[in-house]
């Protein structure tokens, strides 16, 4: 950050925000246009030395990331919405905090400082040569179409059988893992549902690519279900478990549920009773089930713009911005030797994968 931005936020007098969301907002008005806007608002957050995770016609965002030797995320998302000259400048607060020390005040109007000292950088010539360089680049005016592209990888034809098999496989583990644990009195909860989520998706993430299964509807209700085998089978590990280990006569498996239900859910000697159980599966399935989601996600999109080499999604996505039909861009890439239909499917693929990367970077 340079020195004049640096000795300003130190001049700032915060508000403070309070909720469950924390958050902070102000509006100032420009005399540019909303393509300038969002060009100088652009170099304005890379002299804060903020994050730029999205932007459109109308609006932007950057997030704020604090950097110490025990942390270093974001904390802040500030978002700039352009309308008529109007500038809605907000930042909302990212985590678990419900009150923010005044720093969303701060992030917003140190991005209007930084702004309009940005701004009066730029003469009336600047500012029209900057209009058209974000007019090039929107249109991809100075693309060069390249002769020749690398050509497809060969890759397996997708089969959902490998994720079904392995994912069934990995969730039995899973849950007899967790039975081990839980009986032994090492079941930590919260802690527990986040490293299911993870061995779950680890797994899939490398039957995904084994299979090159990409289709996530379905891959989304394989992994609920994988999460719903993971706690049934854990249930029913545990029921074995302590039957054999306390040589005990065996009874049936629902007998073992209902003796379970009976004594209640007990957490430092307050027994919650049924009910308790009923809550704690609740927040097993809902927790491993948010945690598991988020990085199925992230791992798909990660293996859909990974198998297409960047030079191909660019030439696709140049066809795209001139209104090309998919067939006309289909078209163009088999002159450039990917005829396969299915290696132009992962070619469209990679495309939606950057738009997805593009909406998790903005996950609040």
């Amino acid at each position: 950050m340079e020195d004049i931005f640096r000795n300003y936020e130190e001049t700032i007098s915060r508000k403070h925000s309070i909720g469950f969301t924390p958050k902070y907002k102000e509006e100032f008005r420009t005399l540019v246009n909303e393509t300038l806007f969002i060009a100088i608002a652009e170099k304005t957050f890379e002299k804060l030395n903020w994050d730029v995770v999205y932007k459109d016609d109308h609006n932007i965002e950057a997030k704020y990331k604090e950097t110490s030797w025990m942390s270093n995320q974001w904390t802040e998302i500030i978002t700039a919405h352009y309308n008529n000259g109007s500038i809605s400048v907000k930042s909302e607060s990212l985590g678990n905090e419900i009150w923010d020390n005044g720093k969303n005040s701060k992030r917003v109007k140190l991005f209007i400082f930084a702004y309009q000292e940005t701004l009066k950088t730029f003469d009336k010539q600047a500012l029209k040569e900057i209009e058209k360089e974000v007019e090039k680049k929107k249109n991809w005016d100075d693309y060069i179409i390249p002769e020749t592209l690398p050509q497809p990888i060969k890759t397996r034809t997708p089969n959902i059988t490998l994720p079904i098999i392995g994912g069934v496989c990995i969730s039995l583990i899973t849950g007899f893992l967790v039975a081990f644990l839980s009986v032994k009195g090492l079941y930590f909860i919260g802690l527990f549902e986040f490293l299911v989520a993870i061995v779950l998706v680890f797994v899939m993430k490398y039957l995904i690519k084994f299979s090159n299964y990409t289709d996530f509807s379905k891959l989304q209700y394989l992994l609920g279900v994988m999460i719903i085998l993971t706690y049934m089978s854990n249930e029913y590990f545990q029921y074995e478990i302590i039957l054999n280990t306390n040589n005990l006569e065996r009874i049936w498996f629902w007998n073992f549920i209902q003796i379970t239900f009976l004594q209640g859910f007990t957490i430092n000697k307050i027994n919650f009773g049924w009910f308790g159980w009923i809550i704690i599966w609740v927040v097993q399935l809902g927790l491993t089930g948010i945690f598991a989601y988020l990085r199925i996600v992230a791992s798909l999109t990660k293996y859909l713009i990974e198998r297409v080499p960047a030079e191909v999604v660019d030439f696709a996505f140049y066809y795209a911005v001139k209104n090309k039909s998919e067939e006309e861009i289909r078209a163009e890439l088999a002159k450039k030797g990917w005829k396969d239909p299915k290696n132009q499917n992962e070619v469209f693929e990679a495309i939606d994968g950057y738009q997805s990367a593009i909406a998790l970077n903005r996950v609040k």
